[in-house]
């Protein structure tokens, strides 16, 4: 017997079919790209928490350069000398301490639940680096990085991202001129954990005042700067009292 294909309840039957068949085939595609997939996060996470720390391969003004993916694990592993999970101003080693999910954590943290907070501690050229990941909300949605301090709390350096900020505004947090600005600010106030603020008309466009706790807004991106503003000064708030008991050795 010959089917209608004129039929609605056909189109219907078809349409469903086709639905089924795709999705088991994508759901295939994606269970064997996972183990790809989970590699290269790894990667970028270790690259952005090497950048942040100062080992990257910048060689231009303008470049915003990162450890391959081909060497960068070995990298990490010189660099990064310990991971720490944090816990008030308690802290403990585990490997792989990177890859909590940081967006996760942090906003446990800030609801006054339980949360296991990252750091890292890296070394290069004789001095010690603690690296604090950071999660915020920008103009259309996430940002995050890291952000680099000494035993001093004087800013090393640090990576930002995001993932869907106006390109030519909100999105050149990630421009290389804008990272460099956060170098040498401390992100103490006296005794306060004041962070860094992007400031709008703060009169420093070369960043040369080191001690305001300011660096100078992006043309246009008002609102992503205040959520990197927000997003480091919450972010310390929570590793406070780790970070006091590095002062106080």
């Amino acid at each position: 017997m010959a089917i209608d294909t004129e039929k609605n309840s056909y189109t219907v039957i078809f349409a469903v079919l086709m639905v089924i068949v795709v999705g088991s085939l994508l759901a295939f595609v994606a269970s064997g790209l996972k183990p790809m997939i989970d590699e290269n996060e790894r990667f970028e996470k270790q690259q952005n928490i090497l950048y942040a720390m100062g080992v990257n391969e910048n060689e231009g003004d303008g470049d915003v350069a990162f450890v391959p993916t081909t060497e960068v694990e070995d990298e990490f592993s010189k660099y990064i000398t310990q991971q720490l999970v944090i816990n008030g101003s308690q802290a403990e080693e585990r490997d792989n301490a990177y890859l909590i999910n940081v967006e996760k954590a942090l906003a446990s943290a800030k609801s006054g639940g339980e949360a296991e907070l990252p750091l890292l501690i890296g070394e290069k050229d004789g001095e010690k680096f603690y690296i604090i990941p950071m999660f915020g909300k920008g103009l259309w949605d996430a940002i995050w990085g890291y952000i680099s301090v000494g035993e001093n709390m004087e800013i090393k350096g640090v990576y930002f991202d995001h993932r869907g900020e106006t390109p030519g505004l909100g999105a050149n947090i990630k421009q290389r001129f804008f990272m460099d600005d956060f170098k040498g600010e401390s992100i103490m106030d006296g005794d306060t954990y004041e962070g860094v603020e992007v400031a709008k008309g703060n009169n420093d466009p070369l960043n040369n005042d080191k001690e305001d706790n300011q660096v100078d807004a992006l043309a246009g991106a008002t609102i992503t700067g205040n959520g990197v503003t927000a997003m480091i000064k919450e972010s310390l708030k929570l590793y406070k009292p780790y970070l006091q008991t590095i002062r106080s050795n």
